[in-house]
């Protein structure tokens, strides 16, 4: 079973996500921001991240430089969610994966099947 972590600091957002993504047969973990992520990242070393751009105590382009600078961590797939369109991104923020929001349930699921090879469910 494929881990995933979901990191967003709207707490409506992480339940969806969560409720939706176990239903497809995933494990996952929530984050409500950027340094409970790492944390969890540390303990879990989840197999893909979905990742909110803008949190506050470390936002999504903090942990995802975090994450490269890790040799333990800069092979795990970001998928990063935002409101603001990909061009805004600052230049070091490379994730893996971009999906703008809001997203639709399909779009969402292709992407984490895309970036993990395949769906959850056999």
């Amino acid at each position: 079973m494929k881990t995933l972590l979901v990191v967003d600091d709207e707490v409506g957002i992480t339940e969806a996500l969560n409720d939706l993504l176990s239903e497809e047969g995933f494990h996952v973990l929530v984050a409500p921001n950027g340094r409970v992520a790492l944390e969890r990242v540390a303990e879990e070393r989840p197999d893909l991240l979905l990742l909110d751009y803008m949190m506050p105590v470390m936002d999504g382009r903090e942990v995802l430089l975090a994450l490269q600078r890790d040799e333990a961590t800069r092979d795990i797939p970001v998928l990063l969610m935002s409101a603001v369109p990909r061009s805004s991104l600052p230049p070091e923020c490379k994730p893996t994966a971009f999906l703008r929001k809001p997203f639709t349930i399909d779009r969402l699921l292709t992407e984490v099947g895309r970036l993990l090879g395949g769906p959850a469910k056999p």
